[in-house]
């Protein structure tokens, strides 16, 4: 079995735990407006890899990842697009070096199709783009419903879960929509963590290199007293989403 992989970063620190393996895969349903990685969505790019190839390039970092408590992480692009090959590798990583493992997703996937890539996953980062239906579409080209349940399959089965949202400007920083958010993340209890994460500018040049019109050229990043006030709303909407769940 082989994976389309669109590259790999040795020593990430912002995708889970620790120091870790992060592996890019290719392909992806959703079309993000803000995406910094536009070159992976294609499925059929990237370069083909077998399980024995990454664990080839992941072994010689491997104190690193040990001694800080990371492992590996796997993201894109989609990784469920992919998932036997993803479950593959990570019950590998786990056989021969107990590896924890990570699985960044944004849920655009059926959970009976990452059934048994989840038996091997420690950890999910959960990507919930937008709570809002029709804005969702607008942002990413694709409903929110099959997120939601991918969400709602992801607590009844108690798999610990970080939760990611990127705020954009004009986009996913409205009141309501952040407070709704907020109430959903709040009626999980398998959630361990919510990070705000600030829209950023980066992969312009990727659309630029691509010959694509980058859709936000006019939107700014968020000030610090932005993510601030975001930071609240969610909490207060999780705060609200606890208390329903616990009535």
């Amino acid at each position: 079995m082989k994976g389309r992989i669109h590259s790999f970063d040795t020593f990430g620190t912002v995708d889970g735990p620790g120091i870790r393996f992060v592996l890019f895969m290719q392909g992806c349903a959703l079309k993000c407006q803000y995406c910094h990685n536009p070159d992976s969505w294609e499925m059929n790019a990237g370069r083909e890899m077998d399980v024995d190839d990454i664990l080839r390039e992941v072994e010689p970092f491997l104190e690193y990842y040990r001694r800080s408590g990371g492992g590996i992480t796997v993201t894109g692009g989609e990784p469920t697009l992919q998932a036997p090959f993803v479950a593959r590798l990570f019950a590998e990583c786990k056989r021969r070096w107990g590896l924890h493992t990570v699985l960044d997703s944004n849920g655009f996937c059926e959970p009976s199709h990452a059934e048994e890539l989840l038996k091997v996953t420690d950890l999910v980062l959960l990507d919930l783009k937008q709570i809002n239906a029709d804005k969702h579409i607008a942002l990413t080209a694709q409903p929110n419903d099959r997120i939601k349940r991918f969400a709602a399959y992801l607590n009844e089965r108690k798999k610990p879960v970080w939760i990611r949202h990127v705020l954009v400007p004009g986009w996913t920083d409205d009141y309501k929509d952040l407070f709704e958010l907020g109430e959903f993340i709040g009626g999980l209890s398998n959630v361990m963590k919510t990070e705000l994460l600030p829209y950023h500018r980066m992969g312009v040049y990727k659309w630029q290199q691509m010959g694509k019109a980058y859709p936000l050229d006019q939107c700014p990043e968020p000030t610090d007293r932005e993510a601030a006030r975001a930071r609240m709303v969610i909490d207060q909407g999780i705060e609200a989403g606890r208390k329903a769940l616990s009535q």
